[in-house]
């Protein structure tokens, strides 16, 4: 929860699921360029957690008008591979958890006479693939429908969400292809650009949707992948 770095005048609330020192981290490195961020705890598919999480912030900062969805993992199984369990873990976390934190958010939003919902998806809730599981493809799919109705229930209470769907990124959850030169090298001659995205190029695209400056922008989805999907 929260928006950008300090740079931009947010006060961020940066989550982790199952590391704290990871939402410290981040908290510390935006602290550090003079911003103001706190990190927090909390398991975004549990609802006791997120209500938990939205009372500790409103303690903090008084208030929630920028949210985040940004929790998320990754299914490379086959789609007769896929066990039940992994199924419900993937769309939980994925999925459900988009569904809990808007749900937490829209009454504080609601109080502050609007806000912003920016849900990460990927480019996989939109085109199919053969090399991510089909259960990955279908959360990500659902969080982009899920955020288009969303900006249409909640419009008329200047409520935005928008839904990012990023291609190839350099993150922890790509880095087996870093160990794979032959796969690195496959996934590179599928961009257009010629190169992986880094983290920076999907944030400034939060920092657009959660800004004053998306204020007409509702219901879209924003992709950043390079030109993949453009082909």
């Amino acid at each position: 929860m929260g928006g950008s770095d300090g740079a931009e005048g947010a006060k961020v609330a940066s989550v982790d699921s199952e590391n704290d020192k990871k939402a410290h981290a981040v908290a510390e490195e935006i602290a550090a360029s003079a911003g103001a961020a706190k990190a927090f705890k909390a398991d975004c598919s549990k609802i006791p957690e997120i209500n938990r999480l939205v009372d500790e912030v409103i303690e903090s900062y008084g208030t929630v008008d920028i949210l985040v969805n940004n929790a998320g993992i990754v299914s490379r199984s086959m789609l007769e591979d896929i066990t039940v369990d992994e199924w419900d873990r993937v769309m939980d976390i994925n999925a459900k958890g988009v569904f809990l934190g808007t749900k937490a958010a829209i009454p504080e939003m609601r109080k502050e006479g609007g806000g912003s919902i920016v849900n990460i998806s990927s480019i996989s809730g939109i085109a199919g693939q053969s090399y991510v599981g089909a259960v990955y493809n279908a959360s990500k799919g659902a969080v982009r429908i899920f955020t288009k109705s969303t900006a249409i229930q909640y419009a008329s209470e200047g409520i935005r969400a928008n839904s990012v769907h990023p291609g190839p990124i350099d993150t922890p959850m790509t880095a087996n292809r870093k160990g794979d030169p032959v796969a690195e090298a496959e996934s590179i001659a599928r961009i257009p650009l010629g190169r992986t995205g880094q983290p920076d190029d999907v944030a400034y695209g939060v920092l657009y949707l959660a800004s004053d400056e998306s204020s007409f922008v509702t219901g879209s989805e924003l992709v950043i992948d390079g030109g993949y999907i453009a082909q």
